[in-house]
């Protein structure tokens, strides 16, 4: 009834299969991204900034129309949707793919610092830039940026505000392994909007999409200022990473230990 063992190992070999590949394409991106020059890795950071504020514009369009965070959220999609069709990145995409790599032994720890710095400080830039241009362009979105940033600039850090940063931190790297997963460019759209919808929709604390929206309060004339800002960035972000980290990439190494400890093994024989 239940088939012999042999049967049992032939039907579970293909799901190893699929396993495995889906590994070593992780690793072999994470390694690309990570030996990237400072060159590249600033630009393509830059040009992750500049794309999902369009989704932020969309957010706060639909928000200011609807008054509804949840249509916003879907709204916002189409940042997601950019980055990932135009093949840019956020800091916060970067911490299943490239951490991977660097414990599988592809890359290097400092590598990784060089990907998370450098991508965080050129999402920001970037989005600070297009959020200047769209509060001057579109002075009626400005009202409804402060209103959205105020959300965030005065939240206590407290266990709520603790709880979204790492719901947040945990759903962009979800996204992250869902595309990674995903057959077709449908799939990876998919995942694109499931993780637009939970980010945006819900109003979780995530350290590039809000500080989006916070500049653009800020170009707007908000009455608070970037000390504001980085009071609630700096612990936003910590916990994003945590998130990130913690509650999807350790889960997805712990089931992957074989594979790291034979790539391991090929990295120390080819170096």
């Amino acid at each position: 009834m239940g088939g012999t063992r042999e049967e049992l190992g032939a039907t579970d070999a293909p799901a190893e299969d699929e396993v495995s590949e889906a590994f070593d394409l992780i690793v072999s991106q994470g390694a690309q991204r990570l030996h990237r020059t400072w060159r590249e890795v600033l630009t393509t950071g830059l040009a992750g900034g500049l794309e999902v504020a369009t989704g932020v514009v969309a957010l706060l369009a639909v928000y200011a129309e609807t008054g509804s965070h949840l249509l916003a959220g879907i709204a916002f999609g189409i940042g997601f949707i950019a980055l990932l069709l135009a093949r840019s990145e956020l800091f916060t995409e970067g911490f299943l793919v490239p951490v991977t790599a660097v414990v599988a032994g592809r890359a290097s720890a400092a590598q990784l610092g060089k990907l998370w710095v450098g991508t965080l400080v050129a999402n920001l830039v970037g989005g600070w830039l297009v959020m200047w241009l769209v509060v001057h362009a579109l002075p009626a979105l400005g009202a409804t940026a402060i209103e959205s940033a105020t959300t965030f600039v005065d939240a206590p850090l407290n266990l709520q505000s603790v709880c979204l940063a790492l719901l947040a931190g945990s759903f962009i790297t979800l996204m992250t392994r869902m595309q990674h997963g995903a057959d077709s460019e449908v799939g990876k759209v998919a995942a694109a909007m499931a993780g637009a919808f939970l980010l945006a929709g819900l109003v979780l604390f995530h350290s590039i999409l809000d500080s989006l929206i916070i500049f653009g309060a800020l170009h707007a004339g908000a009455p608070f200022g970037y000390g504001d800002w980085l009071a609630w960035f700096w612990y936003t972000t910590l916990l994003n990473v945590v998130g990130g980290l913690v509650v999807v990439t350790l889960l997805r190494l712990v089931r992957s230990k074989e594979l790291i400890v034979r790539e391991r093994a090929a990295a120390d024989a080819g170096s």
